[in-house]
């Protein structure tokens, strides 16, 4: 059990592994507070590859706190797009604009004020601290719990509140005076490369095979213990693709609740028949000319499951010019953009990607195509 076992000799083993087996990644190429803080938010249920354009993108766009700060909403989200979980961007730049406001556009060096910043937990506040201020504070994260629980052979569910304080208690006992974010870089990068979450751990690559006692007494496949969550909720949903020529009609979703600030495509919350579908579209407001049944999709959120169908419609152009309008604010509920501009300017959820990667292929009429009325 982990409150019985002693981490003291596991340090030096970890931290002299890193330093000859550690990967190249972009963010650990300097100690920047604001590099790391970026990169930690990023690689929050994101794998590292997946991170690696992203991260350097947005640090071409936004140089700085000052520049997160001051960044146009749609924008932000356009640069965060295909990362998910866009709150985590909306508190970066609240935190961002915090720290220009308290502490003069400069991450505190502080823990504590670290971690009072919007968006910033524990774990994040942990990894900045350690890796660009060098002070003794954990970073305990699913990597660093699994990697705990396997040493020391503990059985308690990991995503218990009770097992993250007796990790972040247990390594606060043993943190290095110097060298804290080493050590914290070398428990993720064991958990990320050699004890993995995954298949079999790769014990001979792993700095604490000795020490370990999942190791020794071949427990591993079972630890860690993590409870069971709870089923995802199913939404069906049809989207449709309203359309004349190069333009589509995109909405805004609110500002509160699922993808709060995004745009989408026109969709309601069942499957619908193709009849339906042209009645709806009616009742938008448009005259159908054509409907093109589109492929299915899935996407799963935290807690709720999609389940899509897609319809293309193509709609008469003078009732879709009716809706152009200069100047669109950013509130207004729905209207057409040229598809051109939607990869260029709005931000589209991952969520709707099979139907946006549907209308950038300049498709004519199919086959299967049904013309309204015949």
């Amino acid at each position: 059990m982990l409150d019985q076992f002693d981490l003291s000799p596991l340090v030096t083993p970890a931290m002299d592994w890193f330093q000859v087996n550690k990967r190249d990644l972009p963010w650990r190429r300097d100690r920047d507070p604001y590099h790391i803080w970026v990169s930690e938010i990023m690689l929050q249920q994101t794998r590292v590859e997946a991170v690696k354009p992203y991260y350097q993108g947005f640090l071409a766009a936004l140089p700085s706190i000052a520049d997160l700060a001051a960044c146009p909403q749609d924008q932000l989200n356009k640069l965060w797009e295909g990362l998910g979980y866009y709150s985590r961007v909306r508190n970066m730049q609240k935190a961002a604009e915090v720290i220009m406001e308290k502490f003069g556009g400069q991450m505190p060096s502080e823990y504590d004020a670290i971690l009072s910043l919007p968006g910033i937990g524990p774990y994040t506040a942990g990894a900045i601290s350690s890796i660009a201020f060098d002070l003794p504070a954990p970073a305990v994260d699913g990597n660093v719990l699994r990697i705990l629980a396997r040493v020391s052979e503990d059985d308690i569910d990991i995503k218990s509140d009770l097992a993250k304080k007796r990790a972040q208690a247990a390594l606060e006992g043993v943190m290095p005076a110097s060298g804290s974010g080493i050590f914290n870089q070398a428990m993720m990068e064991i958990g990320a490369t050699a004890c993995l979450p995954n298949g079999d751990p790769l014990c001979g690559q792993c700095p604490w095979k000795k020490y370990c006692l999942a190791n020794r007494h071949g427990s591993w496949d079972h630890l860690p213990v993590r409870s069971k969550g709870k089923p995802r909720r199913i939404e069906e949903r049809t989207v449709f693709i309203v359309r004349n020529g190069s333009r589509v009609v995109i909405d805004r979703r609110p500002d509160r609740g699922l993808l709060a600030g995004l745009y989408e495509f026109p969709n309601v919350r069942e499957h619908l028949s193709e009849e339906a579908a042209l009645a709806y579209a009616e009742q938008m407001g448009y005259e159908p000319l054509r409907i093109r049944r589109l492929g299915e999709a899935r996407h799963i959120f935290s807690h709720v499951e999609w389940r899509m169908i897609g319809y293309e419609i193509r709609v008469s152009d003078a009732e879709l010019a009716k809706e152009m309008v200069e100047n669109v604010p950013a509130d207004k509920i729905s209207w057409p953009v040229d598809i051109g501009e939607i990869s260029r300017k709005y931000a589209i959820p991952s969520a709707f990607a099979a139907y946006a990667k549907a209308i950038q292929l300049e498709r004519g009429p199919k086959r299967e195509d049904r013309v309204k009325g015949l």
